[in-house]
């Protein structure tokens, strides 16, 4: 006989069977680092744990791609303008409409808003989604690597237009992007005959889950230990979250909407959602340093951050509910 706390189990269950395995993943870490951050030694340790996980990624992101399909994600122009299109000029535009904001936040942290529309797309989970979602993977990497090369002049001259302020340049992302991204990716390419079959299996899945758990654990750890989210009121959080998920929404719906009205393959569509709504803490971060020297910038990035996480969690379910739909 069933009863009403049978009932009850079974749509918890339900509701837990439903979640993506990303979704929990990325809550866990959160919870982890309200807990327990990384710290000191630990912390330097894991994010360089971080950053080969990022590079063994990319590795077997080369190693999955056949020749012919990196070819064809370079020459995919109209992919890689679009995207470009979406992150260097819809969203700032999007960031200037929003200055009447800065009479709800305040105007340092209503510039962090307006920093996050300004900075490059992500990289690692932009791919990794698009991966995840079966869509057009090769021009995914190259529209996200794209999207931060062009970034490192691009975005300091929006932000030199918008608010002003003088800029100074720094070839060191240029090769921290060389480095940690596009070399693993060519030895992977390179390596393919030998590791084609292992990249091919749960393998690749397991590393984007687990390279974007780890991101999420160590930039939330980062700002809970140098206490960037005690410097704001908790209705001023909220808002930031609630501004987050409005934003992130409105460019999936936006970037759907465009691309499909410009005609382009199921395939291309998720790679311009997954591209074009991204915005990159991992390269946001030390290009506000380079860019505004050694002022305080916790308010800066902290509308960055509650974005990165509020984006990784919407994409994931997107992503996970697109893998399931072509299942």
């Amino acid at each position: 006989m069933t009863t009403p706390h049978t009932t009850a189990g079974a749509k918890v269950k339900n509701f837990f069977g439903r979640l993506d395995p990303l979704i929990v993943l990325i809550i866990s870490a959160v919870l982890v680092t309200i807990v327990l951050p990384a710290r000191g030694e630990f912390a330097e340790h894991f994010s360089l744990a971080t950053k080969l996980a990022i590079a063994l990624l990319f590795f077997l992101y080369g190693a999955r791609l056949s020749p012919q399909e990196a070819v064809a994600g370079l020459k995919h122009w109209r992919l890689h303008l679009t995207i470009l299109a979406f992150t260097y000029a819809i969203f700032p535009l999007i960031g200037v409409a929003l200055r009447p904001l800065h009479l709800v936040f305040g105007m340092p942290l209503y510039l962090g808003i307006l920093y996050l529309t300004l900075v490059p797309s992500t990289v690692q989970s932009s791919v990794a989604f698009t991966s995840i979602a079966r869509g057009n993977v090769a021009g995914a990497i190259v529209s996200a690597s794209a999207s931060n090369l062009i970034g490192v002049v691009l975005t300091p001259v929006l932000v030199m237009i918008t608010m002003g302020g003088s800029v100074t340049l720094s070839p060191r992302i240029f090769a921290d992007i060389a480095i940690q991204l596009l070399l693993p990716f060519v030895v992977g390419q390179l390596l393919r005959p030998l590791v084609k079959d292992f990249a091919k299996n749960k393998a690749t899945k397991l590393v984007d889950r687990g390279s974007i758990t780890m991101v999420v654990y160590s930039t939330f750890s980062a700002g809970m230990v140098e206490g960037i989210w005690g410097t704001v009121r908790p209705l001023e959080l909220l808002g930031l979250v609630v501004l987050a998920v409005l934003l992130v929404g409105f460019m999936l719906w936006l970037t759907r909407a465009v691309a499909r009205w410009l005609k382009f393959s199921d395939a291309d569509v998720k790679a311009i959602q997954f591209c074009g709504t991204k915005k990159s803490l991992a390269t946001g971060l030390p290009m506000a340093a380079v860019i505004f020297g050694g002022a305080n910038l916790g308010l800066l990035i902290l509308p960055l951050m509650i974005f990165h996480q509020v984006q990784l969690m919407m994409c994931s379910f997107l992503a996970g509910r697109y893998a399931k739909q072509l299942d």
